[in-house]
Parts: C-alpha cells; structure tokens; sequence
C-alpha cells in the first residue's frame, strides 16, 4: 500500500526480506514532551487551544511503537555521546566516550560501519557540526568526545560516502594534543578523494556519479551547527534537503545506511527555549517524511527507525501558573532563537552601555511578542514576571565576570544570557511549558518504526536493543 507522507498516515510492511534500505533518525534530547509540544503547538494554531485537530508529526503515525530506556554505564542521565554508542554498537560506555568500551581501550564497531563492510553504502547527517557527539559515534572511536580533531580525521578515514550538514569544530587540530597532525581536516578529507560542497548552488548539482561528498551548510551558526530552523532563511538548504539528496546519491543494488541526526533540538531545550526546539521538531519530521516517500516506493525493503538519544531540559507539559490549562498559541509570538536574540542584545548593549529594561523592551516584543501595557494584552507581562526581567537584565548587563555565580544564579540561568533565558521561561510559562534543568534527563524516550521488520520495535526495551534489532533485520 503506498501513502503519501503529506497524509500522516503509514502502512505497515512488515517483510521477511533483509532490510535494504535503513534510516535512523535520531532526535537529540527528544523525549515525549518534545514530540508532544510540536502537536500541541500544531493543533493549537489550527484550532485553538484545544486538542481536537489531528496529529501532524508524520512519524507518531508509524505501525510501530516503543519505549527506551537511555542510562549509561555508570549514569542514570546520559550524554550523546554514551546513548550515541548504544544506539551505533550496542554497547554500553561512559559519558563523554565515542564507540569505545568502558576501559576507553577497545574500539566498538558501529551497524554504519558494519553496513560499509557489507557492501551497502553510507550517509550520515547532522544539524550540529559533524564531529560532535551522535554523527561521531558512527564513524569514530575516541575515548572523549572532546577530541574533534580527531574525530574529524576519522570521518575522512572512515570511507563513508555521504555526510552532510554542520561543519567542523576544530578543523586545524588547535586543541588537540596529537604530535604530529595531518593538517587541516577538510583538506585531509579531499585528498581522501571527498568531493567537498559548502554552498547550495554546488550542493544542487550534485549527481549520482559514485564519488564520496560531505555537504557542508553555506550558513554555519554555533560551533559550525546548521541554524536553527526557526531562524533559518527558506531559501536555505534544509535538514530534508540533505536527506534527500543523500536518497539521490546513495541508492543503489547493494542498499543504503543513512543516519540522521536533528541536533538542535537537544541545543534548544539546554536553553529552555521551547518554540526553537518545537520548529527543529518539525524540520526533523520534513526529513523524515522524506524517507516514507522513499518508503512508499520500496515498502518490502526499507526500514525507517525515529527515536531519541535521552530527553533535554526536563520539559513538561504544565506549569503551575496555569494549572490545568495550555496555551501553546501564544509560541507564535516568538520570531528567532535565543541565539539570534543574543546577538542582537549583545548589539544592544554595546549602543547603550547605561540602558535600562523599558529601553529593551521594543526588542524583547519584536522578538517574543511580551509586551507591558497594564494588562491590556494576553502577552502582557505581570508585575511578577517584569520584577523577573529587571533583575535578570540587571546580570545581563554586567561583564560576564561581575555576574553572581552561585546556585540560585545557575537555577535561575544555567550559564546562558541572564535575559535571554528569563524571556524565554516567562513566554513557556504563559503557554503552559515548564522545565527542570539545563541538562539531560533519564527518562525513557519514544522510538518508532515503519518497514521491514518494524514490528520488533514495539514494547520496551534498552537502548542497546536498537543496534541488535537493526544487525538482525539487517542480516549484517
């Protein structure tokens, strides 16, 4: 039965035939109250503050549902890089090692790798930089994560043959502690015969000739990241643009292993900014809803597997304030990131070095819609929440040394911009979002299927179980 992606509605085709085409995609920080956020919004544009509209995320449609628990070996809370390796070996590790063993002695084999050896190719995709810790877990084996050089000579050694979106972190090796370094791993990538494409005219006209690509984002933002879609120009080669390309290139008699990684929705929920990481939700969904097209077209060889690496920031859908009631329409108001605002503020700052909160004001309602007008607007600001803004406009107006650095500052803040964080609180809070911390969380996450096989990813298991499922239906 074929179905088009557009209609949210998946058929399954379980298949006794080996999976030959495998996407994994990886929601980073992606648990439950994220998905759940991104219909809540959906359903509250269309119709309201209340449920009543249609799911739209086409992967909660999939035939095949579970439950996975993320814990490391020596944690409860994971990071990237220890669920990263779960997922990609089926082992588990510590926090901060890339497909290594505990001991940090004995390299791990990850199912991209052993699909390489296969014969099948390779695609591996990001929205962060493409050394950092979940795409690295796929190709690389260091004992920290920390070592991006490194890792980023590894992708070039690895032999795959698609990767694409953030850049490098550290591409000259300045912090690294090698002795004797290769050079600059872009450099070091095209005399391993990668064909290096960082502008979207170029990235177009790419064409199926067998050569090795890494697509680089023509826009790097953070740490060489995408940008966040929220922010991110609609002319601007997308997450969905990378994965189709890498369905264009990679198809062949053999099969494909493609890994995609929507990254940023992890950075956004370290920052507490729910409508960042609700819109990288749905640039995430856009990729995947390429694969069902794919799907649709080769149902008894393909397999599509969404799920999470651990969930971010402790998000919840409730918050005290507002009790039993939600009102995510209000996100809406919210224009850019909390990374694009800090740059403006920053612009601010440096104009008005004696500035006071009712001078920002004409910022912060351009950009999050908050506005203190005695009441008169739903996005207007209590007395409380204006007491908020002072004080934390008050730190962020300080050099960054002056700030008060104890824990209520870190509750209040966790290291980001005193404002830019209060700002984005105060806006979740009206709508009905709350959240715990700055940080990973240990609770479960969702992983879903559709394809060949798909039905063994129902019930609930670790995440280690993802890799031994993928081997097995793999036949690898």
């Amino acid at each position: 039965m074929c179905l088009s992606s557009a209609q949210h509605v998946i058929a399954s085709t379980d298949s006794a035939k080996p999976a030959k085409y495998v996407f994994v995609f990886i929601g980073d920080g992606m648990g439950l109250p994220q998905v759940a956020s991104a219909e809540i919004y959906s359903s509250a544009l269309k119709s309201g503050k209340y449920p009543e509209a249609p799911r739209v995320l086409s992967f909660t449609k999939f035939p095949a549902q579970g439950l996975t628990t993320t814990h490391d070996a020596s944690s409860f809370i994971t990071d990237s890089a220890s669920s990263g390796t779960a997922i990609a070996t089926g082992n588990k590790t510590l926090n901060g090692v890339i497909s290594m063993d505990v001991d940090k002695k004995n390299e791990l084999k990850s199912v991209a790798t052993m699909a390489k050896e296969k014969g099948m190719k390779v695609g591996i995709i990001s929205s962060v930089s493409i050394d950092h810790a979940t795409p690295a877990v796929f190709y690389a084996n260091v004992p920290s994560r920390k070592m991006m050089y490194e890792i980023g000579l590894q992708l070039a050694d690895s032999g795959f043959d698609f990767f694409a979106g953030g850049g490098v972190v550290d591409p000259d090796g300045k912090k690294s502690k090698m002795e004797k370094k290769p050079g600059n791993v872009i450099e070091y990538a095209k005399q391993k015969g990668y064909k290096i494409v960082d502008n979207k005219e170029a990235f177009s006209a790419l064409k199926p000739d067998g050569s090795k690509v890494w697509a680089v984002t023509e826009m790097p933002a953070d740490e060489s990241a995408m940008l966040y879609e929220i922010d991110r120009p609609k002319d601007a080669v997308s997450l969905s643009d990378y994965t189709s390309k890498a369905i264009e290139l990679l198809d062949n008699p053999n099969g494909f292993f493609v890994m995609v990684e929507g990254g940023k929705i992890d950075w956004a929920c370290h920052a507490n900014d729910a409508m960042s990481a609700i819109k990288d939700v749905f640039a995430f969904d856009d990729a995947v809803k390429k694969a069902v097209d794919f799907a649709n077209a080769h149902p008894d060889e393909t397999l599509i597997i969404v799920t999470g690496d651990h969930e971010c920031g402790g998000m919840t859908l409730g918050f005290a304030g507002t009790k039993y009631d939600t009102f995510f329409q209000k996100l809406q108001h919210q224009k850019i990131s909390y990374v694009k605002f800090d740059q403006k503020l920053g612009q601010f700052k440096s104009s008005n070095p004696n500035a006071q909160l009712k001078d920002v004001m004409p910022l912060i309602t351009e950009s999050f819609g908050l506005t203190n007008k005695g009441g008169k607007s739903e996005m207007d600001l209590t007395e409380y929440e204006i007491s908020l803004l002072k004080d934390s406009f008050a730190e962020t107006m300080k050099a960054e040394d002056a700030r008060s650095s104890d824990d209520g500052a870190y509750i209040a803040y966790g290291g980001y911009e005193p404002l830019t964080v209060t700002i984005t609180h105060i806006l979740n809070r009206k709508a009905g979002i709350g959240w715990t911390s700055y940080s990973h969380t240990g609770v479960p996450v969702p992983t879903y299927a559709f394809g060949a096989g798909a039905k063994t990813f129902d019930g609930y298991y670790d995440n280690t179980e993802i890799f031994s499922k993928l081997v097995s239906l793999m036949k690898i």
